[in-house]
């Protein structure tokens, strides 16, 4: 099969415990190349475990998973210089400044010239550039997100991986960082998106696709965006269970 043709994540009953808990059930879907999808469902439905599983950072317990045509965990070596993850933690080191943060990602990444160009013009996007030499430690929880969506895209990822992206950002924030993560509209890349986000307005405006996950972990519905009643999609957060 051409690459460009597979899509960009394929899961076939994905499953994942912890211990004798079920925190994702059976998932299965498809999100061609260049889609949005947008991920709802309450607090413990499994969202963000089955963004990590994307992201490599946790192993399936059963099922099977495939990621830009690559098979995990099994061959999660091949993701992580093609995967941009903006999670619940920042990924950043405190007492390092933000210009070193982002240079250090950099050369993770091979970067030419350690990437100083592009270092720039992302703090220069983001409001960051008079702030390029404070410590972590001294930002606002605005600040650091900002800096930790300019880390997600340093490296111009094909898949984008968004847990909450809007977290600690007030408008002005959010808006700055719109253009670089495609949060609530296209993405301008042209990137895979998976998103994360209890904002179901903008979460069914700016995807392709939605999955919601019930408080089991497992599948609500699957469909295209366009076919998602907005009042059933917004039911997903208050059902005690999943809706087979």
């Amino acid at each position: 099969m051409d690459p460009a043709s597979e899509p960009a994540l394929r899961a076939r009953s994905l499953s994942l415990a912890y211990g004798e808990r079920w925190a994702l059930r059976d998932v299965d879907a498809d999100v061609a190349r260049s889609e949005t999808l947008a991920v709802l469902g309450p607090n413990g439905a499994g969202k963000s475990t089955l963004l990590r599983i994307v992201a490599t950072l946790l192993r399936p317990t059963a099922g099977s998973i495939s990621v830009l045509g690559s098979e995990l965990p099994r061959e999660a070596w091949r993701l992580r210089g093609r995967i941009g993850y903006l999670g619940h933690q920042s990924l950043l080191y405190r007492d390092l400044t933000a210009t070193e943060n982002l240079r250090f990602h950099a050369r993770l990444f091979g970067l030419p010239g350690d990437g100083a160009e592009r270092i720039a013009e992302l703090l220069e996007r983001v409001g960051l550039a008079h702030r390029s030499d404070t410590r972590v430690a001294e930002m606002s929880a605005g600040m650091v997100q900002r800096l930790a969506a300019c880390r997600a895209v340093l490296h111009d990822p094909e898949l984008l991986v968004l847990d909450e992206p809007l977290a600690n950002l007030d408008p002005a924030g959010a808006e700055t960082i719109a253009p670089l993560i495609g949060h609530g509209a296209a993405d301008e890349a042209g990137r895979t998106r998976l998103l994360v986000t209890h904002d179901v307005t903008a979460a069914l405006a700016g995807a392709d696709r939605v999955l919601a996950l019930g408080r089991d972990g497992g599948v609500a519905f699957f469909r295209p965006a366009s076919e998602v009643d907005p009042e059933r999609a917004r039911g997903v957060y208050s059902d005690a269970a999943v809706a087979r």
